[in-house]
């Protein structure tokens, strides 16, 4: 399911929250319809933390994570780290990492098995990038682009990258990556597209500009539909009809 939503004025959702299979973080001071689109959605399978880091609430863009962990920059207060660690389950690794790019959300783009990361991060990062999140790590340009975190969103199912991404470009990615691929928008065009939305194998949210044109590329290429009982249902059924003719 992709869904549409807003942070106080602003469509730019994947700066204020972070999702993954195994919880979510959303910035404090939102409104309270904010919250109760991600808590009516997740909230029985994962939990919807609210929390912010150094003070501020751009928690999706100075994070980064998946379900084995989450990587916290260096200015995170010691009150709000023992927060998260508290809120989260206790299978995630919380770890505080020493970066100069320290807004971690822009500089990585991971899922639960790879990462993608600015080829000038430290290598020590890339070393806690690997041990917390258990997963391979590629340093990768995206469009030309070094930022990886703003402009491609991974899940485990697929990936949504820089709409200027070229065809080979694209073809190369999704082998080093073992997830299919596919160039797009959000918020009406918008290339910022981690910044835009967020996603996990089940559920998206993308900001309010998104179009039905983008949320349709959203659920496709995440594969969000496959889980809903009625996709499976109508899957079923044309394979009995088949089977049968």
């Amino acid at each position: 399911m992709a869904l549409r939503v807003q942070f106080e004025n602003s469509n730019d959702i994947g700066v204020f929250s972070k999702l993954t299979n195994s919880y979510a973080l959303v910035g404090l001071g939102g409104s309270e319809n904010f919250y109760s689109v991600f808590e009516g959605e997740l909230s029985e399978t994962i939990p919807v933390v609210h929390a912010s880091i150094a003070g501020c609430r751009i928690i999706g863009r100075l994070c980064a994570g998946n379900k084995n962990g989450l990587l916290l920059p260096n200015s995170t207060y010691d009150t709000e780290l023992q927060h998260i660690r508290n809120a989260l389950p206790d299978s995630v690794k919380v770890q505080r990492v020493e970066e100069r790019l320290s807004a971690l959300g822009n500089v990585i783009a991971c899922n639960d098995y790879v990462a993608l990361v600015h080829p000038d991060l430290d290598k020590e990062t890339e070393e806690i990038i690997a041990d917390t999140l258990k997963v391979e790590v590629f340093r990768q340009a995206i469009a030309t682009n070094v930022l990886v975190g703003t402009y491609s969103v991974l899940s485990n199912q697929g990936g949504l990258v820089h709409p200027n991404s070229s065809v080979v470009e694209i073809e190369e990615l999704s082998s080093l990556l073992q997830v299919p691929l596919v160039a797009g928008t959000v918020n009406r065009g918008s290339n910022l597209i981690g910044s835009g939305m967020v996603v996990n194998d089940w559920c998206a949210f993308a900001g309010s500009d998104t179009t039905s044109t983008e949320l349709t590329v959203i659920e496709s290429i995440f594969r969000l539909n496959e889980a809903n009982p009625s996709a499976i249902t109508s899957t079923m059924r044309a394979s009995l009809i088949e089977s049968m003719s």
